[in-house]
């Protein structure tokens, strides 16, 4: 009730409470924190294969010079940033990597994936959210355990 209290209860308190309630039904709805779950991975899969992975992955280049009489070479290993993608970008090659970064970050792993500057703050969102509604998913079916 306190999520209706206009009166007693902060506005932010009673923001949090709905969100709460919304995203699995006060711990209790695991079916609703799943469903959120699968929606959050569909969007970031999206905009991912649309806005995150690289048009072509970087390749390592290895530059330097070889003294004439033999001796140490010294070679300096840079990488070309990423480039945002153009052309066709919902192929099943980008659907994978997109998979694979997802997939990772919903267990607060970094994919190692080369992204661009939008894909990296796209993962870094999907960090944060999709742990957060798998771990809503988990207490409701602890607590369905328990009962």
């Amino acid at each position: 009730m306190r999520r209706h209290d206009h009166t007693g209860t902060p506005p932010g308190e009673r923001g949090l409470l709905h969100g709460y309630w919304l995203l699995s039904g006060y711990g209790l709805r695991a079916s609703r924190a799943l469903g959120w779950l699968a929606a959050a991975m569909l969007v970031t899969i999206t905009l991912l294969m649309g806005f995150g992975i690289p048009q072509d992955s970087p390749k390592q280049q290895a530059t330097g010079t070889v003294p004439p009489g033999g001796g140490t070479a010294t070679f300096v290993i840079d990488k070309k940033d990423p480039r945002n993608p153009t052309g066709d970008r919902f192929t099943s090659k980008r659907f994978d990597k997109a998979l694979n970064v997802t997939l990772n970050s919903v267990v607060f792993r970094s994919s190692g994936q080369d992204l661009t500057t939008s894909g990296t703050y796209i993962e870094m969102a999907s960090r944060l959210l999709e742990p957060t509604l798998l771990a809503l998913a988990a207490l409701a079916v602890r607590g369905r355990i328990k009962r």
